[in-house]
C-alpha cells in the first residue's frame, strides 16, 4: 500500500521579464475580473432563492468569452480563470456551512494579485517552471532546494504590495512525519512583554518587529499622505515604500515565529495553550497595535498544523480557565489580580510570577484532559464539556 505523504507548499521569489510581468498582470486583472463576474451571478441567483454550483459558472465563463465585450479573456490561459471559480466554490461551500461570511468582491487596489495554475497550466523540467502562454522559464531564486523527485500539482503565481513576485509549489514532502515520541510537555503562555512564557519558567522576548520599524513607518505614511490622490505614479511609488517596510516587518515576524514553533514542536510531545479570542483582544485600542505585533493566531496556526505534521499533540485550553489567578502550588483560586501586577503570593506561602504561574496551570490543565478528557475545548470547534475547568470568574486578562 502506497504511503500519502503531506503536501507542503514551497514559496520563492523570482525576477520575471518584462514581457512576463506583462503577461501575469493581465492573468491577474482576468482572474479578478471572472471572480466579480461569477460573484454577481451567483449573488443574484441567491437573491432569487437559487443556487448555482461551479459547473454553472463554468458555462457561464464559456459564454463570456464568447462575447465582444469579454473577449479579452481569452488571451490568458483558461486555468487561473477555472481555479478562480473553484476558489469562488469553496467560498461559497464554506459560508453555508457557517464557517466563514459571504464572499466579498475583489478589489483591484487592495485584493491580493495572484493566480493558480494546475499540471496542464505549466511545465517543469530539470528545475525549470514554464507557464502557460509563456516561452521562457521563470527565473526563480532557489533559496532551498524541492524535495527529490518532487513534481508540483500546483503552481501559484503572485505579487505582493511591495511589489515582489513569488511563485509557491505545492508537492508532497516525505521527509515530513511522526517523530519518535518524548515524554517532554509544556504549558505556553503568551503575552506583550515576553512573547511566550514557558511552564519551565523559560521565558522568550518578545521582538516587537512593528515597534523597531514604527518611525520609519510613520515617515513613509506621511509622505504617503501627503501625495495627490488618485493613481499617479508619485503616489504608486509612496505606497511602494510603506509596503516595503511592511514586508520587511512581515517576513522578519514569520520567520521568528517558525523558529520558535518548529523547535517547541520538536522537543515536546504535547503542548498545551490558551484559547485567546485575538479578535475580540485587538478591540482595545490601547493594546491593539501591540497585540497584533505579537501575532498570536499566527503562532498559533504554526503551532497546530507542525503539531499535526510530526505527530505531536496540542491541547487549547477554555479562555475562562483562571489561569493567572489559579496557585499552581496549592490549587487556592486568588481574588482579581490585576494586569499590572506581574508577581503575587498565595496564601500558602509561594511566591508566583504571573505568566510562569499561568503556564504551569495550562500545563497541569492539558495533563488533565489528556487523562480524563475534559475541561477544555476540542481545536478550532465549539466548545464542549467544559465543566471541569470553568468556573464563574471574570476573564482573565491577557
Amino acid at each position: 500500500m502506497a504511503t500519502s505523504h503531506v503536501k507542503r507548499a514551497f514559496k520563492y521569489r523570482f525576477y520575471p521579464t518584462d514581457a512576463q510581468a506583462v503577461e501575469l498582470s493581465r492573468t491577474f486583472g482576468c482572474v479578478r475580473k471572472v471572480y466579480n463576474l461569477a460573484l454577481a451571478a451567483r449573488s443574484e441567483a441567491w437573491a432569487r432563492q437559487e443556487r448555482i454550483n461551479y459547473n454553472v459558472t463554468s458555462a457561464m465563463l464559456t459564454a463570456w468569452k464568447k462575447t465582444e465585450e469579454l473577449a479579452f479573456l481569452n488571451d490568458v490561459s483558461s486555468v487561473p480563470l477555472q481555479q478562480c471559480l473553484r476558489h469562488l466554490q469553496v467560498a461559497f461551500t464554506n459560508f453555508f456551512a457557517r464557517r466563514s461570511r459571504y464572499p466579498r468582491f475583489k478589489s483591484r487596489k487592495k485584493s491580493r494579485k495572484s493566480a493558480e495554475y494546475t499540471t496542464s497550466g505549466f511545465r517543469f523540467r530539470d528545475g525549470r517552471l514554464t507557464l502557460a502562454k509563456m516561452s521562457e522559464p521563470l527565473a526563480i531564486v532557489w533559496s532551498r532546494l524541492l524535495p527529490e523527485g518532487a513534481v508540483p500539482s500546483t503552481v501559484t503565481v503572485s505579487q505582493d504590495a511591495a511589489g515582489r513576485w513569488f511563485v509557491s509549489m505545492l508537492v508532497e514532502d516525505p521527509a515530513v512525519g511522526p517523530l519518535p515520541a518524548v515524554d517532554a510537555a509544556v504549558g505556553i503562555d503568551v503575552g506583550l512583554t515576553h512573547l511566550l512564557t514557558l511552564s519551565t519558567g523559560e521565558k522568550i522576548a518578545n521582538p516587537r518587529y512593528e515597534h523597531r520599524d514604527r518611525a520609519r513607518l510613520a515617515l513613509a505614511q506621511r509622505r504617503l499622505a501627503k501625495k495627490a490622490k488618485g493613481d499617479g505614479a508619485n503616489r504608486a511609488k509612496a505606497r511602494r515604500e510603506v509596503a516595503k517596510i511592511h514586508a520587511r516587518i512581515t517576513d522578519r515576524r514569520r520567520d521568528h515565529l517558525h523558529r520558535l514553533t518548529t523547535r517547541l514542536v520538536r522537543e515536546n510531545q504535547t503542548l498545551v495553550i490558551e484559547d485567546l479570542r485575538v479578535r475580540n483582544l485587538v478591540k482595545n485600542r490601547n493594546l491593539a497595535r501591540a497585540i497584533s505585533d505579537a501575532a498570536w493566531s499566527e503562532f498559533r496556526s504554526m503551532l497546530e498544523y507542525k503539531a499535526a505534521w510530526y505527530g505531536r499533540e496540542v491541547i487549547v485550553v477554555d479562555r475562562f480557565f483562571p489561569s493567572s489567578k489559579l496557585c499552581s502550588h496549592c490549587g487556592t483560586l486568588a481574588g482579581t489580580v490585576p494586569l499590572s501586577v506581574r508577581a503575587w503570593t498565595c496564601g500558602c506561602g509561594t511566591v508566583h510570577d504571573r505568566d510562569v504561574n499561568a503556564a504551569k496551570n495550562l500545563l497541569a490543565a492539558g495533563l488533565a484532559v489528556t487523562a480524563c478528557g475534559a475541561g477544555v475545548r476540542p481545536q478550532r470547534k465549539t466548545p464542549g464539556g467544559q465543566s471541569a475547568m470553568k468556573q464563574e470568574v471574570p476573564r482573565r486578562e491577557p
